[in-house]
């Protein structure tokens, strides 16, 4: 994305947003988000499914907490900031566990805590009104939902949504 002149970074830069001292990156992948955010001064974690995946993370940050888990299950025992789900992963759960998964990471907040959540809009895949009845479920609300992770305005037929659900403060 560099080489193409694109920011490869807008899921920290949206994130960096709200100011957490602590971030969740829930289905991490290699780390990319994560290993920015903590590059940003936030203490941040990284959790996935794929062990492959979580090895390539730990060999860029081994400083960093790589918690190998399915989102359904998740228990860090810990809360964040801002939890964030980039790249997809909410629509690569296998489906029956998509509400389980939103609750775990919401479970993950703290009072006042953000789930922020990009993900394509297309057949299989959750919508928006599903995803929003699973964060409701969770004690989520939606705060603020955008076309990409720069903020652009969502259109009125997107094809993809970065959503910002908020926790309620205790």
């Amino acid at each position: 994305m560099a080489a193409a002149g694109q920011n490869p970074h807008g899921e920290a830069d949206l994130v960096m947003g709200f100011e957490p001292s602590s971030a969740l990156d829930a289905g991490c992948g290699t780390g990319r988000v994560a290993v920015e955010l903590a590059r940003r001064g936030v203490d941040a974690a990284g959790v996935d499914l794929d062990p492959d995946l979580l090895a390539r993370a730990r060999a860029k940050a081994p400083d960093l907490l790589w918690a190998h888990a399915d989102l359904a299950e998740l228990d860090l025992g810990r809360r964040f900031d801002v939890v964030v789900a980039a790249g997809n992963v909410v629509g690569f759960v296998v489906a029956e566990h998509r509400p389980a998964a939103v609750a775990a990471c919401a479970a993950h907040l703290e009072p006042g805590g953000r789930l922020v959540a990009g993900f394509q809009l297309r057949a299989g895949w959750p919508t928006l009104d599903e995803y929003d009845r699973w964060c409701a479920a969770a004690g989520l609300a939606l705060e603020a939902r955008y076309a990409t992770w720069d903020r652009q305005p969502l259109g009125p037929a997107p094809d993809y949504a970065v959503s910002v659900h908020r926790r309620a403060s205790d």
